[in-house]
């Protein structure tokens, strides 16, 4: 081999490499990433089933249901416009309580149940996540069914 042809080989050696390392690390990356819904989106339908989202709103008062003797609880969830009832088994952050703004991590159900695997809580009184502040602003006649 002539040496321009052994510089050749490593510049496309090393441009494969380099390419495939991208892709894998593209490929990671898109798979670990959990987008947030408000109700309303998981209402329409724009939720994917069977993958890691959030859904955040605020507790709807009176919705907190738990099976005794268990650490499964059932609540609903609001943006003032369309309910999601969340299912969550574990010990819930001290600051839950209903009338509180959340988000819950996990998927949805095929019955349209969110079956969580973390619940955040907000931490003071002033304290909102970003994405249940902006999906609580939206107009309230926006999205709504008749």
């Amino acid at each position: 081999m002539t040496p321009r042809r052994k510089r050749l080989m490593l510049v496309v050696g090393i441009l494969l490499g380099v390419s495939l390392a991208t892709l894998f690390a593209t490929r990671a990356l898109r798979e670990n990433l959990s987008y947030f819904y408000d109700p309303t989106q998981v209402a329409q339908g724009e939720a994917p089933r069977g993958r890691s989202i959030r859904v955040g709103g605020m507790v709807t008062k009176g919705s907190v249901k738990r099976e005794s003797g268990s650490l499964e609880v059932k609540f609903d969830v609001t943006d003032f416009r369309h309910t999601v009832t969340v299912s969550y088994r574990g010990v819930l952050p001290d600051l839950f309580r209903e009338g509180q703004g959340i988000i819950a991590h996990g998927q949805l159900a095929s019955d349209r149940v969110f079956v969580a695997d973390e619940v955040l809580a907000k931490h003071d009184e002033k304290y909102m996540p970003p994405e249940v502040k902006q999906s609580l602003k939206k107009p309230m006649n926006e999205g709504a069914t008749p």
